[in-house]
């Protein structure tokens, strides 16, 4: 009897040691899975980061072009948007954009 105690609970602790096994391996793919999106991650914010650059040093030739002077434009919408209520900005932002597009 003795023998067969010990022989279940071995195969009882086997069995367990094939569940935590199992699920290591699960982890470990997920651990993979995170790793490569956040390598996609990165690498699509660089890019966008990259491209808002680019778009950046237009907008500035443009506006030196036209001799609009940036700083004092991107200090107004600071002080615009420091001044708005949180519950309005969406809405004043949205208006203001309609405003622009029907000006122009």
């Amino acid at each position: 009897m003795a023998l067969g105690g010990t022989a279940k609970k071995l195969q009882k602790v086997a069995e367990m040691a094939e569940d935590v096994y199992k699920k290591l391996n699960e982890l470990r793919e997920q651990i993979v899975e995170v790793r490569e999106t956040v390598t996609e991650t990165k690498d699509r914010v660089d890019r966008l980061e990259a491209e808002n650059a680019e778009q950046r040093a237009i907008l500035e030739a443009i506006a030196e072009e036209q001799g609009i002077d940036l700083d004092a434009v991107i200090a107004d919408a600071h002080i615009a948007e420091a001044e708005t209520p949180a519950d309005e900005s969406a809405t004043d932002t949205t208006d203001e954009a309609a405003d622009a597009d029907q000006s122009e």
